[in-house]
């Protein structure tokens, strides 16, 4: 999938800026008073944070662990095991930036952010509001620019800034089936995106659309295809990181794929619902 096949232009604030966004898991649609709104679920994210330390239960249960590899894997003729888990319609939508901006969004005023949005305190819910707040509030690793966006004019403004264009495509997995079980593929092909930066963003889980977006100037994506063992085909958007020596040391990347922090570039696939936004080509 990339931006020519099938994507949709769209222009937050004018001012000639021109935005591609790919029909992937990120579906950019027109909802009520004609505005656009992404609509996004958020399975774990926490494999695509740089100073999170896997627990045990997430090595064992999070589909999104078979999602990693090493990039001398990323050739075509190459098998890897894969499970791409699949979005649902119906998630949160990202609210407008009007909108978003006069919502509180801290874990300091948490209280108030329960209150608003009617969850009970101590809810598995709020729980999970409140792990999102932190995860944005946490400090960047060395080399890295973060941010988390609560609206779609906030995460473009972030991408052009970070990507220094005004000019910049997203990109994101798509597989040709609803439900896919985890399975050997076979790469039919690698393509570079545009450029030596990217943007990835990742969904958070909250009561409306927020996506993790982090910068830096150490990562390489592609656009791969892909063959499944049952014939279903995928084209999934893979990024590299080729200086991980910041990472926590007990990243999940480290312990699937048994090397250290800094010895080889380490790259996964993304899920369906995360987007790369690159310059446009």
């Amino acid at each position: 999938m990339t931006a020519s096949s099938g994507a949709a232009a769209i222009k937050p604030g004018g001012g000639g800026t021109n935005v591609n966004v790919g029909h992937g898991g990120v579906h950019v649609n027109t909802g009520h008073k004609g505005k656009p709104r992404v609509v996004v679920t958020a399975p774990s994210t926490k494999g695509f944070i740089y100073n999170y330390a896997a627990t045990e239960t997430q090595i064992h249960d999070d589909p999104n662990v078979a999602l990693f590899f090493l990039e001398k894997e990323l050739r075509s003729g190459a098998k890897m095991n894969l499970h791409f888990t699949k979005t649902t319609s119906g998630g949160p939508s990202f609210l407008t930036q009007k909108e978003a901006d006069a919502i509180p969004f801290s874990s300091a005023k948490l209280p108030e952010i329960l209150d608003h949005f009617s969850v009970k305190p101590g809810s598995a819910e709020a729980e999970a509001l409140k792990t999102t707040l932190q995860e944005c509030e946490e400090p960047a690793v060395k080399g890295e620019r973060k941010y988390c966006a609560t609206s779609l004019e906030s995460m473009v403004e972030f991408s052009m800034s970070s990507l220094g264009t005004r000019d910049v495509t997203a990109v994101s997995t798509t597989v040709a089936k609803a439900v896919t079980p985890q399975q050997q593929y076979t790469v039919t092909g690698v393509k570079a995106l545009v450029g030596d930066r990217l943007v990835a963003c990742h969904p958070e889980a909250y009561e409306y659309a927020v996506f993790y977006c982090h910068a830096t100037a150490t990562s390489k994506a592609y656009t791969v295809g892909l063959l499944g063992a049952d014939g279903v085909g995928a084209e999934a958007v893979a990024v590299c990181h080729t200086d991980t020596r910041a990472w926590n040391p007990n990243h999940v990347a480290f312990k699937v794929l048994k090397v250290k922090p800094g010895s080889v570039p380490v790259c996964h696939f993304l899920p369906e619902d995360h987007v790369v936004w690159s310059r446009s080509g």
